[in-house]
C-alpha cells in the first residue's frame, strides 16, 4: 500500500509540474480482485492515507521543513533522555533524598517532557498550521468525522495541513487556502455537490495547484443513467481526467498505469522477477471484455473477440460504465 501510494503521489507532483496551476487527474485503486465484502472506500483507505501525506510533503511548501524539526525535536529528546537513564543507572538512581554526593539528581520534570516528546512524535500540541490546505473530500459528513477522529487523532496519520469535509450537506469552509483537492470515492448521488464544490475552489482558491479524483463513481444506472444526463454528466466531471495512477488486480494478474507511460496488463508468473509478466501496453484504458481478451489471446485460448448477441454486448456495456 504504502509504495503503491508513494508512486501514485509521484505520479501527482510531476502531472502538476506539467499541467500548471489548477490541474485535474484521477487515481484509481481496487485490489478487490471482485471480492465485494467492504466497500471500495473501506478497502482504499489506507492507500488514502499515504497517498494524502506523501503528496503534502512533496507538494505543500514548508511542511518538510516542519517535519525535519520534528525528527530533530524526537532525535534530541531520545538522546537527552537515554543520558539521563545512563546516568541513573550508573549511579544506582534513587531520590534526591537517597543519594549521596557524586550522585545524579534526576529531574522529573524534564524526564516528563522528554517523554512527553517522543510520544507525540516530535509535534507540538500547540501547533496550528497556517500554510495551504491539502483538502480531502469524502461522499459524506459521517465518513468524513470517522477520518477526524482516525486520521487526526492523537496518533495523527496524516500532516497538519489536511482537513476533511464532505461533498453534501452545507457549505461552510473557507477554500482560499486550498492548494491540493481531493475527491475521495465520489458517488453518483453527490455529483451535483462534486461539481459546485470543483468550481467554487477554482473560483475562490488563490494557488490551487491538482485536484485529484480518487476512485470516482460518478456515473451510475440507477441514478445519472446512461442517457444524456450521464453522457453530460461524464464529459463535464471525467472526460478531461488524466488517470496519472491506476492499478486493479485481477484473478490471473493486474492493469495498471503510472503517468506518463502507457497502460499495461501483467499476468501472474513466478518464473519472472516480481511475479508478474508484461503482456500488453497500450495508450489508453481497455474495457473488462478488452482485458480478458489480452490473457485469453496470451494463453492461446481464443482469437479475438468478434461482436456477440445482444445480451452479451448489452452486459459489456454495463460492466464498462460501471467501472467509469
Amino acid at each position: 500500500m504504502e509504495d503503491a501510494a508513494q508512486i501514485a503521489a509521484n505520479a501527482c507532483a510531476e502531472f502538476a509540474e506539467q499541467s500548471g496551476s489548477m490541474g485535474r487527474c484521477r487515481i484509481d485503486f481496487d485490489t478487490s480482485a471482485g471480492d465485494e465484502t467492504f466497500t471500495l472506500l473501506k478497502l482504499s483507505t489506507e492507500f488514502m492515507q499515504n497517498l494524502v501525506t506523501f503528496v503534502s510533503y512533496r507538494m505543500i511548501p514548508g511542511l518538510m521543513e516542519q517535519r525535519q524539526n520534528e525528527m530533530m525535536r524526537v532525535a534530541q529528546a531520545r538522546a537527552e533522555l537515554q543520558a539521563i537513564l545512563t546516568a541513573v543507572n550508573n549511579g544506582d538512581g534513587g531520590s534526591d533524598d537517597e543519594m549521596g554526593e557524586g550522585q545524579p539528581v534526576v529531574d522529573e520534570t524534564k524526564k516528563a517532557e522528554l517523554i512527553q516528546i517522543l510520544e507525540n512524535k516530535g509535534r507540538d500540541p500547540n501547533f496550528k498550521w497556517e500554510g495551504p490546505i491539502v483538502r480531502v473530500y469524502f461522499p459524506d459528513e459521517g465518513n468524513a468525522a470517522l477520518a477526524r477522529r482516525d486520521w487526526l487523532g492523537p496518533d495523527p496519520k496524516v500532516p497538519p495541513c489536511v482537513v476533511f469535509s464532505s461533498c453534501g450537506g452545507v457549505r461552510n469552509q473557507n477554500v482560499q487556502k486550498d492548494a491540493v483537492v481531493f475527491f475521495f470515492c465520489p458517488k453518483a448521488a453527490e455529483s451535483d455537490y462534486v461539481e459546485q464544490l470543483l468550481q467554487t475552489t477554482e473560483m475562490e482558491a488563490e494557488n490551487l495547484l491538482l485536484t485529484v479524483f480518487v476512485n470516482p463513481n460518478l456515473v451510475d444506472m440507477g441514478v445519472t443513467g446512461f442517457g444524456m444526463a450521464g453522457r453530460m454528466l461524464r464529459e463535464r466531471l471525467l472526460d478531461g481526467l488524466t488517470n496519472v495512477y491506476y492499478l486493479r488486480t485481477l484473478q490471473w494478474g493486474a492493469l495498471t498505469r503510472v503517468w506518463p507511460k502507457a497502460f499495461s496488463v501483467w499476468e501472474e508468473d513466478t518464473n519472472y522477477e516480481g511475479g508478474y509478466k508484461l503482456i500488453w501496453t497500450g495508450g489508453r484504458l481497455p474495457s473488462n471484455p478488452e482485458v480478458e481478451d489480452i490473457y485469453d489471446i496470451q494463453n492461446g485460448d481464443k482469437k479475438e473477440r468478434t461482436s456477440g448477441g445482444f445480451l452479451d454486448q448489452f452486459g459489456d456495456f454495463v460492466q464498462g460504465m460501471m467501472r467509469l
